[in-house]
């Protein structure tokens, strides 16, 4: 690994932090995708991670140590990121590859999936790739084995160009409502049931912004009321992602 070429950015940068803030902002389509990849059969992603800043206080040192590093299997109960990191620290001692983390959204730091060799999101890896000359980007996306194209034109959502409605609903959303129906009726008292992080499926849609399983959900009787452990219920964590295409639904 002597030769290993590592590609750095200053992580107070303007563009570093616009990064940060548009991962954060468009975390929930990550979110979205990952909710229908978990139910395929035959995955559709070639990879999915989330990065998040993490720190350690050091005694002496007025600043702490940051570093931002990816997780993967990552859950979201729309207000914390769950994962496993997938990185070994340069400097920090609190916290191991391999260790599972919770972390609030507001610490993440970029998002990344890809598919059929085309990826989404990568916000932070572009702001760097921005910076180098073009025989750097290609050593760069040969480390990484995918070729992440114009830096200038990021992507968040699969088919987003020729299909631009996907940022509002999933296309695998759009065929959803009747299976979902069919599943409830089959299945009565799934409408009630909590997962263990306290979630309703009404809740678990809502926050992978899923309208037509939610118009399914509704529809079999969901109680728009039950709220979280920590007393958030659908529209609240509706509002709270910005999906302004389930408000309506959720407040009628």
């Amino acid at each position: 690994m002597a030769d290993t070429k590592l590609f750095f950015a200053k992580g107070d940068s303007p563009e570093m932090i616009a990064a940060f803030e548009k991962a954060q902002q468009t975390f929930k389509y990550f979110w979205r995708e990952m909710s229908w990849e978990y139910r395929r059969i035959i995955p559709a992603l070639d990879m999915a991670c989330v990065k998040v800043a993490f720190s350690e206080e050091v005694a002496g040192q007025e600043e702490p140590i940051v570093e931002h590093m990816w997780i993967n299997q990552v859950g979201f109960d729309g207000i914390n990121v769950y994962g496993e990191l997938i990185n070994e620290p340069n400097e920090l001692t609190n916290i191991s590859n391999g260790d599972e983390v919770n972390v609030p959204l507001t610490q993440i730091s970029d998002w990344l999936f890809a598919s059929n060799g085309k990826t989404y999101g990568g916000f932070t890896i572009h702001a760097m790739r921005a910076q180098m000359s073009d025989e750097e980007r290609q050593e760069h996306d040969t480390a990484w084995g995918i070729d992440f194209g114009d830096f200038n034109d990021i992507e968040i959502v699969m088919n987003q160009k020729e299909q631009p409605e996907n940022l509002e609903v999933h296309p695998m959303d759009r065929n959803t409502k009747e299976g979902m129906l069919s599943f409830l009726k089959e299945n009565p008292g799934e409408v009630k049931t909590t997962d263990e992080l306290g979630l309703t499926l009404l809740h678990i849609e809502t926050i992978a912004g899923n309208l037509h399983a939610v118009e399914a959900l509704l529809e079999m009787g969901a109680d728009k009321n039950a709220a979280t452990p920590d007393g958030r219920t659908a529209l609240d964590l509706a509002k709270l992602l910005q999906w302004n295409h389930l408000i309506p639904v959720l407040e009628k």
